[in-house]
């Protein structure tokens, strides 16, 4: 038989169980953090008919997207988690009740060239709130809210949620006149921070040929910096002068003054005018979060408000806020940049039992009793030299192994070695089962410098 050389496809990530651990254990935090604000979690299928992924695409979107024939059926995977999303709330919305709350941790497919930190099969972790004909801002204001539990439920400190409202970006440049261009305007005003404010004014009056004055009042509107009451209060400086503006400074007040309510600390969050986000998309609120000592990763969670997610579905009005952590990017980069705490246990079992006895039975009785208060064993029953088996508790990491044999059973004991100091002690099942669950370790996930 022809031997088949095994290969995982560009852009596909396979982890070793040690990192599909830590992997896991990120996911388990967001699943934590995001119940704890009521989402309910959603699953949608990973294959959807191809009509109804591309009702908003097309372009770009069509030339990534996995599509296939099954028969005379036309089916795509999922690119993303919004567009099942609102086929989802289209499909149920007269069964769900608004604003419905949810989450989804999933894995999405793009045929896109497969680069360094740029999957073709990653996970995304979103929410999202979906009103009926209308939603309250509170729900904008609750989203940093929960970026920050999530954040610092890594173990990061050193974050900021920043924070815009397309209303006063399409407000300023329509008091500029400019509403035609504020597409390119805004893009070309993304660019800041990597090619500098002189290039950036000369796109805006030589290539788009904006008079200087108006370049320069953009560059002075964007430049505004400060607390986040200072760059509000610049901010009223402009009000008055176009309604769309006005309602959009109404909003961002309303985001901020919540704020320590919410419990986020000012020096997480900033209000930040360079904020866009998808230009087509996003009508309200925008966010963007980077990682302060690692702005070359970029955003690690973006999202926004957007007033009609359903719209290419149903007649019905479904305002909505979300936001979208691309989790797989986001683990590929900071394990690439040391940060991931490799001190995390990632072995499968908090202790492996190893009976030195023929009869097992006792063994078995051990193991099940510490199950039953919540740890994970596992029991070891391989015919093995003691050695191999020392050698096999290594190799999984787990943190303790328990001996029983001949003395331990005389005494109803069993013998309880932490596999990290080398200690060994002589304890009862339940006193093993408290020194076990005292040895946990409840470091962070993410270490920062």
């Amino acid at each position: 038989m022809e031997r088949i050389k095994p290969r995982t496809l560009s852009g596909f990530m396979e982890l070793l169980p040690q990192k599909q651990a830590q992997f896991e254990r990120m996911t388990e935090i967001l699943r934590t953090t995001y119940g704890l604000y009521g989402f309910a979690p959603l699953d949608t299928p990973a294959i959807e008919d191809a009509q109804i992924l591309l009702a908003k695409g097309g372009g770009e979107t069509e030339k990534q997207i996995y599509r296939f024939q099954k028969g005379d059926n036309d089916l795509a995977l999922r690119f993303d988690l919004t567009v099942p999303l609102a086929k989802y709330v289209a499909l149920h919305a007269n069964e769900l009740a608004f604003p419905f709350r949810r989450f989804q941790i999933s894995k999405v497919y793009r045929g896109e060239r497969a680069q360094r930190g740029r999957f073709r099969e990653f996970y995304q972790a979103d929410i999202d709130i979906i009103g009926d004909t209308k939603l309250d801002i509170l729900n904008e204001a609750e989203i940093p809210a929960i970026i920050y539990r999530a954040f610092t439920g890594f173990g990061l400190s050193r974050f900021q949620i920043r924070v815009n409202n397309r209303k006063i970006l399409n407000g300023f440049y329509a008091m500029q006149s400019l509403s035609e261009q504020s597409g390119d305007v805004m893009r070309t005003v993304d660019k800041l921070d990597k090619i500098g404010a002189e290039k950036v004014r000369k796109i805006l009056t030589e290539d788009l040929q904006i008079s200087p004055e108006k370049a320069d009042a953009v560059l002075s509107f964007i430049a505004i910096r400060g607390t986040n009451e200072q760059v509000l209060t610049a901010l009223e400086g402009y009000r008055g002068q176009n309604e769309l503006f006005d309602k959009g400074l109404d909003e961002l007040n309303a985001v901020t003054r919540n704020l320590s309510a919410f419990g986020v600390p000012e020096n997480n969050f900033a209000v930040d005018l360079t904020i866009a986000r998808g230009l087509d998309y996003y009508t309200g609120t925008v966010y963007e979060t980077t990682l302060l000592d690692h702005p070359e990763i970029g955003s690690v969670c973006s999202g926004g408000r957007y007033d009609d997610l359903a719209g290419y579905y149903t007649d019905r009005q479904l305002p909505g806020v979300g936001i979208s952590i691309g989790l797989t990017r986001l683990f590929y980069v900071l394990d690439e940049q040391g940060l991931l705490n490799p001190e995390l246990p990632c072995a499968p079992a908090d202790v492996l039992v190893l009976p030195m006895t023929e009869d097992i039975a006792p063994a078995i009785s051990l193991a099940e009793s510490l199950r039953s208060q919540g740890i994970r064993v596992q029991l070891y029953g391989e015919q093995k030299k003691f050695k191999q088996k020392m050698s096999y508790a290594d190799k999984l990491g787990v943190p303790f192994i328990i001996l029983l044999g001949e003395d331990e059973l005389a005494q109803s004991k069993c013998a309880v070695k932490n596999m990290v100091t080398g200690e060994q002690v002589l304890l009862t099942a339940d006193e093993a089962a408290a020194h076990i669950l005292s040895g946990k370790y409840t470091g962070p996930i993410i270490l920062e410098n």
